[in-house]
């Protein structure tokens, strides 16, 4: 099992995702819910052709945090 962060982001009237550890995996959705579950089947399919090709598969470098600013 393998874990990796994604990013979600507010469009214009949709949703879009993004791993920063797996370039080019990226996602849609109409809803914050359906994005993450359509970001899950992306980064699904990523790590399976990256299998297939039997390439890298890179290591969950990325982290996120919130910082306060007044």
């Amino acid at each position: 099992m393998r874990r990796f962060l994604i990013v979600i982001e507010r469009a214009n009237g949709n949703y879009s995702a993004y791993s920063p550890d797996l370039p080019g995996c990226i996602a849609t959705g109409n809803t914050r819910k359906e994005t993450e579950r359509n970001m899950y089947k992306a980064i699904e399919m990523h790590i399976r052709g990256l299998m297939e090709d039997n390439l890298y598969i890179p290591k969950s470098q990325a982290v996120a945090e919130y910082v306060l600013v007044k």
